[in-house]
């Protein structure tokens, strides 16, 4: 299994962190060159930091801390590129696996842990302002793009888009996998999209396997190509290059909210870790496999490309310190968390207090009381 080499992808840095781009990345170079060196040093801060959490959160998973991990190792670059592509105003929707997406966008790290302890019925209020109009992890496969979906009618039918007012118009970024993409609520989503000109971007996140499925077997055409069946102008990117994920993710998002409808993206990457920690690749993947794709590391990619423009070794030593100081403050906490109170499995069921959940509630009083000593 080897990258795309669909002569519509756009890639910038090659392999080894040399700019080298595609045919298709010409028209997206302005938007790269335009970067300062600060903006190139923060995508590498954001890729770097992220994997040191997230192997963090993989150990605490194995030491029984977490019911579940779903790592992002390996993604980082398609997901930095696009939320740093995304302005203050815009909706993102990720799935499960978006881990700096939510820390770009303010989210608490510990927020996600808590969902992935079981703590927590959401994990954070998508409202609050400190949060940047992150919406929450969706474990059902798909049913986030039509949240997006919905979310980016209701900014077409307010007049929340298409003003000529970039400062103001909103968008929306949803999340998803390859596996996902064959879910009829991806195209189900799409189809409202193209019919209803939703200011949207739909970014497919294509790691080439669907647990054990790989993307071979889901499709035999390449996926971004189904956006185009629907009437949405669609586009391939090399998943592993942060610099063309940000340049092809903010023309998308700035074509949508300008009022010209959905954008679908489709990033080539490679889920270098397993699926979710209750997974093991190596039964459905070879080492060979892996090892190619470990060439294409989007980190070292980045890392390479940074100390050819002369970044010091003092800011690679900063960045290695935020990460493992990130890391051990999620593990501190994470082990002081309290355990769940059983009353809140009830709460915000309904908006309103209902007589079937004060039954229920009041069963559980019940069954449990059954359990003390002496009673049972």
């Amino acid at each position: 299994m080897t990258p795309s080499e669909d002569p519509a992808l756009v890639r910038v840095l090659a392999a080894d962190g040399s700019l080298a781009h595609t045919a298709a990345a010409e028209p997206y170079l302005p938007i790269i060159e335009a970067l300062s060196d600060a903006d190139l040093e923060l995508f590498y801060r954001d890729m770097a930091v992220i994997r040191a959490f997230d192997q963090q959160a993989t150990n605490l998973q194995r030491q029984g801390q977490l019911a579940l991990w779903p790592p992002s190792f390996g993604q980082e670059a398609a997901q930095v590129g696009s939320a740093r592509a995304a302005r203050p105003q815009d909706h993102l929707f990720p799935s499960y696996r978006e881990h700096v997406v939510a820390r770009i966008r303010g989210v608490d790290m510990l927020d996600i842990i808590r969902v992935m302890r079981g703590l927590t019925h959401g994990g954070w209020n998508p409202v609050d302002p400190k949060n940047g109009n992150t919406h929450l992890y969706t474990l059902v496969l798909g049913a986030q793009t039509l949240h997006a979906t919905g979310l980016a009618m209701s900014m077409a039918f307010d007049g929340r888009c298409g003003t000529g007012d970039p400062e103001r118009d909103e968008a929306v970024i949803v999340y998803y996998g390859d596996g996902a993409s064959s879910q009829g609520d991806v195209h189900e989503a799409m189809v409202f999209a193209a019919s209803y000109r939703t200011p949207e971007v739909f970014f497919l996140q294509n790691n080439q396997w669907a647990i054990s499925v790989p993307v071979s077997t889901q499709s035999r055409t390449p996926l971004y190509r189904r956006g185009e069946g629907i009437g949405i102008p669609s586009i391939q990117v090399d998943g592993n290059d942060v610099l063309a994920s940000y340049a092809v993710s903010r023309v998308a998002l700035d074509e949508a909210r300008a009022g010209e409808g959905p954008r679908a993206i489709e990033a080539m990457t490679y889920r270098m870790g397993a699926h979710t920690t209750s997974d093991d690749p190596t039964k459905y993947r070879t080492a060979e496999e892996e090892q190619s794709w470990a060439l294409r590391d989007p980190i070292e990619r980045m890392r390479l490309f940074l100390r050819g423009r002369g970044a010091s070794d003092a800011f690679f030593a900063d960045v290695e310190a935020e990460g493992r100081a990130l890391a051990e403050d999620v593990r501190v906490r994470t082990v002081a968390l309290e355990t769940l109170q059983t009353g809140q499995i009830f709460d915000n069921v309904y908006a309103s207090p209902h007589p079937l959940v004060d039954e229920e509630r009041a069963w559980l009083a019940r069954y449990e009381a059954s359990f003390e000593e002496g009673a049972s």
